[in-house]
């Protein structure tokens, strides 16, 4: 592959592929933006506002708290939902130069404790909430734990009632207030910063080491590409909605480290509430928020929408699964705002494409968009890795860049199979079109092998999402004597719709796929199972099948 490139044609004027990425560690990241904003708010949660300055401080406290803690060496891990001390701990553990395992508090339990004990990490910090401390207590009696650090959220403004803190267990607000960190030690661009886990499909999740230089880097990409156009770019102040988990690589690097980079206002919420959402663009004027499909559509479909005033909001982005062509057509309808999307992974901290969304760009509905900033990809064979497949032939994304991670914790065999000629081999199945834009198919372990040929299940719910009386839908495979396998299709319906048959459905789709994608089966659920992050959750699907066809 040389330069340059198919997708530097679509590239507007000012804007370089080849631009320095500009690296450094994520301590450097918050100095840098203290040191020029100050006195701004960095970010507002509960009733709280942290500015630049103070956060800059606490997050000094931390790393001499850290430091001077001998168990925190082998690394920190956060159990934590959004919090505004989940910044605070995270930015300090960058300054004292200690790596940072994410936990989902979501995740069962035995997947905790798995992600706990391959991390090596030893010192825990939580909340003081009832179910975490319980939590906290069977990873403690597993003898996982050494260090208990809890953080009571009341210290940030009034919410749900805390739990008693265990005895033992340090204070959380006890740093806040500690000396700040006479001396901070050598932090490299290359140390681990991040232990983002991932995977777990087909086996137990993988830690994907994440350095300091591959978060800043994708931090610089997305710089670039958002506001980095040549001299007459105009620098816009921004009020980010972050209702995302923090603990997810995308709410991580693009709400909270991009914010902080920039100088925005983070405007933090523990929890998705559309609510809450529409009252942060209507009375805050937030300018930027960044969901995941399932939160579009909540939206969409809120009773107040079409006469919300959503004048203030300049970006609207959608990331983590596939948006639905229809669902990004339908808000455009509704809001006269158009949501742009993209395409990264956990591996790649995430940068990866993103659609053009600058006046007069071109629209490719249904693609992820073209490669940010110093990003190489390139579709390959599905039994041959090192060979590239021309425009229009579907195969395996790979991808390179100085965002890509170091590889998988503890797993080297795993990374070594991770990556071909340099390129990391993502497991996406997609193509590239002639004018450099990507579009998706489905993921390589999701696709569905029926009679012969091969069935993308994206294919399907982006057909299934044209109907109009469907909220969500997810496809899965499931075992058919015949033909191997078939799709079946779980949907959930818009309030007071009338259930359709699958021979119905089938009726609706005729035009719309091949006969070989037509669903084999259709259940029709109030709503589907979600992730921690709110995307649909297939994995729940796919065991409770696989639960009907044993006990069948």
């Amino acid at each position: 592959m040389g330069r340059p490139f198919a997708w530097e044609a679509v590239y507007p004027p000012g804007l370089d592929w080849g631009a320095p990425i500009e690296t450094g560690t994520v301590g450097e990241l918050l100095a840098r933006s203290a040191a020029e904003y100050g006195p701004r708010t960095a970010i507002r949660y509960r009733d709280t506002a942290i500015a630049y300055a103070e956060l800059q401080a606490m997050a000094r406290r931390v790393a001499g708290a850290l430091l001077a803690l001998p168990a925190a060496r082998n690394g920190i891990a956060l159990l934590i939902g959004n919090t505004a001390f989940h910044p605070v701990v995270t930015f300090g553990a960058a300054l004292a130069g200690i790596r940072v395992t994410q936990l989902s508090p979501i995740d069962a339990p035995r997947t905790i404790f798995h992600k706990l004990h391959d991390s090596g990490a030893r010192v825990l910090v939580t909340l003081a909430h009832e179910g975490l401390l319980k939590l906290a207590a069977a990873l403690q009696g597993q003898g996982l734990v050494e260090a208990l650090v809890v953080g009571d959220d009341a210290h940030w403004g009034a919410g749900p009632p805390s739990a008693p803190v265990p005895a033992g267990a340090m204070r959380l607000e006890d740093w806040l207030s500690a000396p700040e960190a006479a001396a901070l030690p050598e932090v490299r661009p290359e140390d681990i910063m991040l232990l983002q886990y991932t995977g777990g499909t087909t086996g137990l999740p993988k830690g994907a080491m994440l350095t300091h230089g591959n978060l800043t880097a994708a931090c610089a990409q997305y710089g670039l590409w958002g506001g980095g156009r040549g001299p007459d770019a105009v620098k816009r102040h921004r009020r980010v909605i972050c209702v995302l988990p923090l603990f997810h690589i995308y709410a991580f690097t693009v709400d909270m480290l991009m914010s902080i980079k920039r100088g925005d206002e983070m405007l933090l919420h523990a929890r998705f509430d559309t609510d809450a959402v529409l009252r942060d663009i209507e009375e805050r004027k937030a300018t930027d928020m960044c969901g995941v499909p399932t939160m579009w559509i909540a939206l969409a479909n809120h009773p107040r929408i079409d006469e919300a005033d959503l004048s203030s909001l300049h970006t609207a982005a959608s990331g983590g699964a596939a948006l639905p062509v229809e669902v990004a057509a339908r808000f455009e309808r509704i809001t006269s705002k158009r949501i742009s999307g993209g395409w990264g992974m956990t591996e790649t901290a995430p940068a990866g494409t993103s659609q053009p969304n600058w006046d007069g760009a071109p629209l490719r509905r249904g693609s992820i968009g073209v490669p940010l900033p110093g990003i190489e990809m390139r579709v390959v064979s599905l039994d041959e890795p090192g060979r590239v497949l021309p425009p229009g032939e579907t195969g395996e994304i790979a991808i390179r860049g100085p965002n890509v991670f170091k590889g998988y914790w503890n797993r080297p065999e795993e990374t070594a199979r991770a990556f071909a000629e340099g390129f990391f081999l993502t497991g996406d199945i997609g193509r590239m079109e002639a004018d450099g834009f990507f579009f998706l198919t489905d993921r390589k372990k999701d696709m569905i092998l029926s009679g012969g040929f091969n069935v993308y299940p994206r294919v399907i719910e982006e057909a299934i999402h044209e109907h109009p009386d469907v909220v969500e839908c997810a496809v899965i495979g499931i075992p058919d004597e015949y033909r191997g396998q078939a799709a079946k299709a779980f949907v959930s319906l818009k309030p007071g719709a009338v259930p359709f048959t699958l021979e119905g459905l089938r009726v609706f789709l005729a035009d719309r796929l091949g006969k070989h994608e037509l669903p084999a089966a259709l259940e029709i659920r109030d709503e589907l199972p979600r992730t921690p992050v709110g995307k649909l959750a297939k994995l729940v699907l796919i065991e409770e099948e696989r639960g009907r066809s044993a006990a069948a």
